[in-house]
């Protein structure tokens, strides 16, 4: 009997919800405002997805969800938003958004294919690695060998030199003569 392996937390609750954020950044300065708003998303989460002592460290927005929000600015963050929101049997509710605007779908994409090219191009490296390894192998066993061989054939000629020189006399009998001496 084989078990399997459990892959992460099982979803418990998965519900999607409009969410109004303008009531709850009315009542602050400015600044404050699009910090606020994501503050008042998590409340509202908190409430309604049943998470136990409304603890807001427990509700996980999405990068794409929390730049939407703050794409106008801090001054002037979205009203309401569109959220669908997953709740684990750990406890941890991940919000993103339901209707993601063109511009972050194409980018997404893009990202994918992107990291599907890497992913490729380093699997190839990994097999021409291998192939460079061995062919560097094979040209340093190549190189000794012509080192060695190349070794040999030169202390075959210095040998053959030495031989040569042993037959020549040294002293031919021929006397330099300098020029400046000769005047």
């Amino acid at each position: 009997m084989v078990k399997k392996k459990e892959e992460g937390p099982k979803i418990v609750l998965e519900r999607e919800y409009t969410v109004p954020l303008r009531k709850g950044f009315l009542k602050v300065p400015e600044y404050k405002k699009a910090n606020k708003a994501v503050k008042t998303l998590k409340e509202f989460l908190a409430r309604h997805m049943k998470v136990y002592d409304r603890d807001l460290r427990k509700i996980k927005l999405d990068i794409e969800l929390n730049n939407e929000i703050r794409f106008r600015g801090m001054k002037k963050p979205l009203s309401k938003v569109k959220i669908r929101a997953v709740k684990f049997d750990d406890g941890i509710v991940r919000v993103s958004l339901i209707d993601l605007p063109e511009h972050i779908k194409f980018a997404k994409l893009k990202a994918e294919k992107l990291e599907k090219e890497d992913k490729k191009k380093v699997e190839g490296k990994k097999v021409e690695k291998k192939e460079d390894e061995e062919e560097k192998v094979e040209k340093t066993k190549d190189n000794k060998e012509k080192v060695e061989a190349g070794k040999e054939e030169s202390m075959k000629i210095a040998k053959q030199q030495s031989r040569d020189q042993k037959h020549v006399s040294k002293d031919k009998g021929v006397k330099i003569q300098r020029k400046a001496l000769s005047r």
